[in-house]
């Protein structure tokens, strides 16, 4: 597991700008059911991915018309069960950290892995949302 001083400022990047953080598997469960649209942003530390997934998230939010009703995160290799009841939602997509899912009314419509985040700029991730949150959201 990831030490505090390191995973708690990058939770408080997206939990500052309205994303509720899910640490437990009740609390991944419940965001899950909820209905209408439910972003999810897997967190994780790795600097070359997680540093343009959450910009890149955040701008896709703050600049879309048409938004997810439910902004949520959870951090790989920090809160662990979580992470773990999260990816079961996840499948059939291999486990991936950092990673970004949309959920509609419980269903998975669309991931977006870590490969898809690597070596992109911020500002490609936040424009690939914007055109996934126009689709579904």
């Amino acid at each position: 597991m990831y030490p505090e001083e390191i995973v708690l400022p990058m939770k408080a990047e997206l939990t500052d700008n309205g994303f509720e953080d899910l640490q437990t598997p009740e609390e991944v469960e419940n965001a899950l059911k909820q209905e209408g649209t439910t972003l999810v942003m897997v967190n994780s530390v790795c600097g070359c991915s997680a540093g343009s997934a959450r910009p890149g998230v955040l701008m896709a939010v703050f600049n879309s018309e048409k938004k997810p009703n439910h902004l949520v995160t959870t951090f790989a290799g920090f809160d662990v069960d979580a992470v773990k009841t999260l990816r079961e939602h996840l499948l059939p997509y291999p486990p991936s950290s950092p990673a970004i899912a949309l959920f509609k009314d419980g269903k998975l419509v669309h991931m977006i892995e870590r490969h898809m985040i690597e070596g992109r700029p911020a500002q490609m991730i936040a424009g690939h949302l914007i055109e996934t949150f126009e689709e579904y959201c």
